[in-house]
């Protein structure tokens, strides 16, 4: 009787192991899941400011060129802060 009991509990160990084991992975990957959604969320939320940023100043240059005589300069300065939210960007954009 005393063997069946012993591998009774030898079982019932290695159930509980296996369980925990289980437990522990699909914690590890919620955890990890959670992370890589709130690091998408950010850089999706940066790339976003970046962009309001340049359409205002954009903006205002445009409309600071329509009411002074440097015009060329202004239209100058916006291809450049194009060029340049451009290349900052671009990295983010991957």
């Amino acid at each position: 009787m005393w063997p069946v009991v012993v591998v009774a509990a030898a079982a019932a160990v290695v159930v509980v192991e296996v369980v925990v084991v289980v437990v522990v992975v699909v914690v590890v990957v919620v955890v990890v899941v959670v992370v890589v959604v709130v690091v998408v969320v950010v850089v999706v939320v940066v790339v976003v400011v970046v962009v309001v940023v340049v359409v205002v100043v954009v903006v205002v240059v445009i409309v600071t060129a329509a009411t002074t005589t440097t015009a060329a300069v202004v239209v100058a300065v916006i291809v450049v802060l194009i060029v340049v939210c451009y290349v900052i960007s671009e990295p983010c954009l991957l």
